[in-house]
């Protein structure tokens, strides 16, 4: 199996929701604020063949599905879907993917699912070949949003992903779609059943795989999010959210589990360190991951 990181369309937001109560001389640091006050950030997904026999596409990103006007507001850089284009240079195009994971379906993570935008046409899906799959309890949350995040979803995504026929909805560490080959856990921090997928390391230790590589979505969007007290505005329960982060930390630095990026916008992949202080960070970072055999 070969690991890929794509890339979709970029954002520039508000440096302030993105690092919650750090003050700016803190993360300005870390990153750098244009005019606005908003930093860089990737939206990247990630590209696993053959998985369990199937090509699999870790979230979607952001995507095209923005009208001018909203594409704007959001800070989304390119007007074309440049996850599509991405996939299409690994040597892969959308029709191809057999399973799409989706660790929520906030737009910066599921609006990759539709085409681009364009005057008069509604929502479409892409990927006509995928089964997607969601966590359950998300897709609640999805249907019937909170007032505080009601903006973050897509009202008509939830619709047509039932109608596709295609939709599996995950309740436990495991998949029809996946097997064993990917575990799924489950925070709610950020999201009520953000889902964390884990592709299983090629070692096992006491029953547990070990060298794996998990996709941090929402819980670690960066880095920078390593730092326990570091949280997002938007995340709808910091407190919470920071005990999921040091339990998720503390097994991921046990099992040697590689962490994902989506949001950073300079590393895909690093190992979780820790040092003499008990404070988290990362090692061994890489940009980008092009056709990287998993145990690299």
């Amino acid at each position: 199996m070969k690991l890929w990181s794509i890339r979709g369309n970029s954002q520039k937001l508000d440096g302030g929701s993105m690092f919650g109560n750090a003050p700016r001389a803190v993360w300005e640091k870390w990153s750098a604020p244009d005019a606005l006050n908003r930093i860089d950030l990737a939206c990247r997904a990630l590209l696993a063949s053959p998985l369990n026999g199937r090509t699999v596409l870790f979230e979607t990103g952001i995507g095209a599905f923005f009208e001018p006007k909203l594409r704007e507001r959001y800070g989304v850089q390119e007007d074309r879907h440049v996850l599509v284009d991405s996939l299409r240079a690994a040597g892969f195009e959308h029709e191809d993917i057999d399973v799409v994971v989706l660790s929520h379906l906030h737009f910066d993570h599921a609006g990759g699912l539709l085409a681009p935008w364009s005057e008069g046409r509604g929502p479409e899906l892409l990927f006509p070949n995928a089964t997607y799959l969601v966590g359950a309890a998300h897709w609640e949350r999805a249907r019937h949003p909170h007032p505080r995040d009601r903006a973050s979803f897509i009202p008509e995504l939830p619709g047509l992903l039932e109608a596709s026929g295609r939709l599996e909805l995950v309740d436990g560490p495991h998949s029809r779609a996946l097997g064993e080959s990917v575990r799924f856990s489950f925070s709610d921090g950020h999201t009520p059943g953000l889902m964390l997928a884990e592709i299983a390391g090629p070692e096992v230790v006491d029953g547990q795989p070990h060298g794996g590589v998990v996709f941090c979505a929402d819980l670690i969007p960066g880095r920078s999010w390593v730092h326990l007290p570091i949280t997002m505005g938007y995340d709808r329960n910091a407190e919470l959210l920071i005990d999921e982060k040091r339990a998720f930390l503390e097994d991921k630095l046990a099992r040697n589990v590689h962490l994902f990026f989506t949001h950073d916008p300079a590393c895909a992949l690093a190992q979780v360190v820790r040092d003499a202080n008990g404070r988290f960070g990362t090692a061994h970072e890489v940009a980008e991951l092009q056709a990287r055999p998993l145990a690299a």
